[in-house]
C-alpha cells in the first residue's frame, strides 16, 4: 500500500504539472486530486520536493536497469533521456522551479553512478586509487549532466539519439585511456 500512496501522488503531481507551475502546487491540491489525507502524504515525504526527489530517483532507477557496463552504458544514457522526455512537463517545470537545483543533483547522482560503474569495470584488473577513478566520473559526469542541462533548456528539441552518439563518438576509448594515464602518471 505504501508504494501505491507514493505512485499515485506521483501520477497527481505530474497531473497538476499539465495545469500550473510548480511553486503554485500545494499539497492540498495534491492530496485532494489522488484521494489521500494530507497526513498520509506527510507519513511519505516531508514537502512536494521531497516528493519531487523521490520521482527522479523512481524514474532513473527503472531507467537504468541493467545498463552500467562499457558495453551498455549508451543505451543507459539514452534511457535517461528517454525518461526526461518521457516526463517533459515535469522536468522543464521542476527546472524553471526553485528546485532546479533537484534536477542537476538528480542528474549527477544518475550519471555518477552510471559512470563509476563503467570505470570500475574498466579498471577491474589494475590497480588504481579509489580518488582516481571518483575524478574520471565526476570528470564525466560533468560533462554528460552539462550537455543534458543544455538540452532541457532548449527544450528538448534536439535529437537526443544524435546527442548519445555524438557522446558516445566523443567518449570512445577515454575513460580507459584516463585510467592509463593515471596509472602511468608516476612512471613517466
Amino acid at each position: 500500500m505504501s508504494n501505491m500512496t507514493k505512485y499515485a501522488l506521483e501520477a497527481s503531481l505530474k497531473k497538476l504539472l499539465l495545469q500550473k507551475p510548480l511553486d503554485k502546487v500545494t499539497i492540498n491540491d495534491l492530496t485532494s486530486d489522488c484521494g489521500i489525507s494530507r497526513m498520509a502524504f506527510y507519513y511519505h515525504f516531508r514537502d512536494i520536493y521531497d516528493l519531487v526527489e523521490w520521482i527522479c530517483l523512481e524514474d532513473a532507477t527503472r531507467a537504468l536497469e541493467g545498463k552500467k557496463t562499457y558495453d551498455s552504458w549508451q543505451e543507459g544514457l539514452k534511457q535517461i533521456f528517454e525518461a526526461v522526455l518521457e516526463n517533459k512537463t515535469f522536468v522543464i517545470n521542476v527546472y524553471h522551479s526553485v528546485s532546479r537545483e533537484q534536477i542537476e543533483n538528480y542528474l549527477y547522482r544518475l550519471t555518477y553512478e552510471l559512470i563509476m560503474d563503467v570505470v570500475e569495470e574498466q579498471a577491474a584488473d589494475v590497480r588504481i586509487a579509489e580518488d582516481e577513478k571518483k575524478f574520471i566520473a565526476n570528470f564525466y559526469k560533468y560533462s554528460f549532466v552539462g550537455i543534458m542541462l543544455d538540452w532541457v533548456k532548449q527544450g528538448m528539441k534536439a535529437d537526443y539519439q544524435d546527442i548519445v552518439e555524438k557522446m558516445s563518438i566523443t567518449v570512445s576509448g577515454s575513460v580507459k585511456n584516463s585510467i592509463h594515464n593515471f596509472l602511468t602518471k608516476g612512471r613517466a
